[in-house]
């Protein structure tokens, strides 16, 4: 019982922090590129990938591109669907682009299911490049005037680039919604990890369900 008092306790000085916030993130906003939150989180999605053939062709995929209001490592916070605050004195380990791109590299590599894939700074040459638009990436109050955050909302866009030619050949958008279970912080980022691994479980599994060749072939 005590444990999670304090726990709610903590949710609560962060949500109520973010409130009045908003000012002084303007002012700090340098700071606040290089993460120096007293509490950093990562992602862990769990995802799951079809079962399929293996893809022979190989792929690099891209840092998703992404508003400024996302691209950071702040954790995002909606309380209107026209609004954007930030959780106080927490913050994620990397800009949030950053991670959900070593995410998806994660769960290509996970799946067991394609020849070879890597970030895009790694340089090497590929067949496919996978571009995407992260266009959602924060916690929500579906419910007006609720004390906490509902929901969790991810949403990708994505194009699988054909190279050399540089030619689209696919795009699809993945989005999911996963509810926040509790009155913890935790229970927030258990959210994020939901949702965001939906997300990419279906954009691998998408991805890999494409019927390609090898450039050159």
């Amino acid at each position: 019982m005590r444990r999670a008092t304090m726990e709610r306790g903590m949710l609560g000085r962060i949500l109520g922090r973010s409130l009045g916030g908003v000012l002084l993130f303007g002012l700090v906003a340098c700071s606040t590129l290089n993460p120096t939150a007293p509490h950093l989180y990562t992602l862990t999605p769990r995802a799951s990938v079809a079962a399929g053939p293996k893809a022979d062709w190989q792929l690099l995929v891209e840092t998703p591109a992404a508003a400024a209001g996302i691209d950071t490592p702040r954790i995002a916070l909606a309380r209107t669907p026209t609004s954007l605050d930030y959780f106080a004195d927490v913050s994620w380990a990397d800009r949030a682009p950053n991670m959900v791109q070593g995410l998806i590299v994660q769960t290509f590599e996970d799946s067991g299911r394609i020849v070879s894939v890597g970030r895009d700074t790694v340089g090497l040459r590929s067949d496919y490049v996978l571009k995407s638009e992260l266009r959602d990436f924060q916690a929500e109050y579906a419910t007006p005037g609720a004390a906490l955050p509902d929901r969790v909302h991810v949403r990708l866009s994505a194009k699988l680039v054909a190279m050399p030619r540089r030619t689209i050949e696919a795009g699809e958008t993945f989005e999911a919604s996963a509810p926040v279970r509790g009155r913890s912080f935790t229970d927030v980022i258990a959210a994020f990890d939901e949702a965001l691994g939906r997300v990419t479980g279906e954009l691998v599994s998408w991805s890999l369900s494409q019927r390609f060749r090898p450039s050159g072939s």
